[in-house]
């Protein structure tokens, strides 16, 4: 399955070099059908499924007779997949924080350092744009997106917190981890039921806010103000909570993967991509957490 995190959509585990992954393939001529193609039952979340992932040569004996086990040698394990997550999130986080007070918000300076955070945005979105398009995960690549995200979250919460809500910047925060242990939560418990369904329910969800906000970008610029006013008063509140909904859904997905990727055997190198998919994740959910808070405190 895919996910709507947009790593995981474009690259997701994929069956290069002969391991195992999510990204469907055609059956081979000659050859069984559903080994090869994780859709080739017509629902891959039924009852008696074929496991798709048997042809994994990286799996262990186990999962490949279809009792998953703990994965061996070079394959990829949650150990793997949070140490590199933290790396990648603890970057964004020590850049964040350094910028916040190298990089000043006082009035003689907020240009200057507006114009740092937007160049480190573009910097951090090439950088993505060029992981997502790459076969395999390359943590330079990924570290520096983390870098150059934290410089620009880290300008825009300083501005945040100096000009429209002190203290909002600790809510957004909080409110961030909460909605990832709570998403966490439901997901081990089985209140999220992560199939084609929902995910297709996700995308287009998805879809239809993003093309809403650039619509609204290209009216702010040309018509000046807030656009359309989806980011400001009570529009602003509904599409804060819509957004923060999104990235709650976004996270189910890249759960389901790091679990498929875990269970079947991927390669370990994969879990730079579950680091680099949840980071991605959960700077959605802190900026739209934090323009949430802001409206909110803003209208006080």
């Amino acid at each position: 399955m895919r996910s709507s995190n947009p790593v995981f959509s474009r690259r997701g585990f994929s069956r290069d070099n002969g391991y195992a992954g999510f990204n469907a393939q055609q059956p081979q001529a000659g050859g069984p059908a559903v080994g090869t193609n994780p859709y080739a039952t017509g629902n891959p979340y039924a009852e008696g499924a074929t496991n798709p992932y048997a042809t994994n040569p990286y799996a262990p004996q186990d999962v490949q007779a279809g009792a998953p086990q703990q994965a061996r040698g070079n394959v990829m394990t949650i150990d793997d997949v949070v140490s590199r997550t933290a790396m990648t999130l603890g970057t964004v986080v020590l850049t964040a924080v350094l910028s916040w007070f190298l990089l000043p918000v006082d009035p003689a300076n907020l240009g200057k350092s507006y114009g740092i955070a937007i160049g480190a945005a573009l910097v951090a979105l090439v950088l993505a744009l060029v992981q997502s398009f790459k076969r395999k995960a390359s943590p330079a690549l990924i570290l520096g997106y983390a870098a150059f995200e934290g410089v620009f979250l880290g300008v825009i919460s300083a501005a945040v917190s100096t000009y429209i809500a002190d203290g909002v910047v600790i809510q957004a925060v909080l409110g961030t981890m909460a909605v990832f242990a709570g998403v966490l939560i439901a997901y081990k418990m089985g209140w999220i039921r992560v199939n084609r369904r929902f995910t297709g329910f996700v995308m287009a969800a998805a879809m239809g806010f993003m093309l809403l906000m650039v619509a609204n970008l290209l009216f702010s610029v040309f018509a000046g103000g807030d656009g359309l006013g989806f980011r400001s008063g009570g529009l602003g509140i509904l599409f804060g909570v819509i957004g923060i909904i999104l990235g709650a859904c976004f996270l189910a997905l890249d759960f389901k993967q790091v679990e498929d990727g875990v269970t079947y055997g991927a390669p370990r190198e994969e879990a730079w991509l579950a680091a680099f998919g949840l980071t991605m994740t959960l700077v959605w959910i802190y900026l739209e957490m934090l323009r949430l808070l802001s409206i909110l405190q803003g209208d006080d």
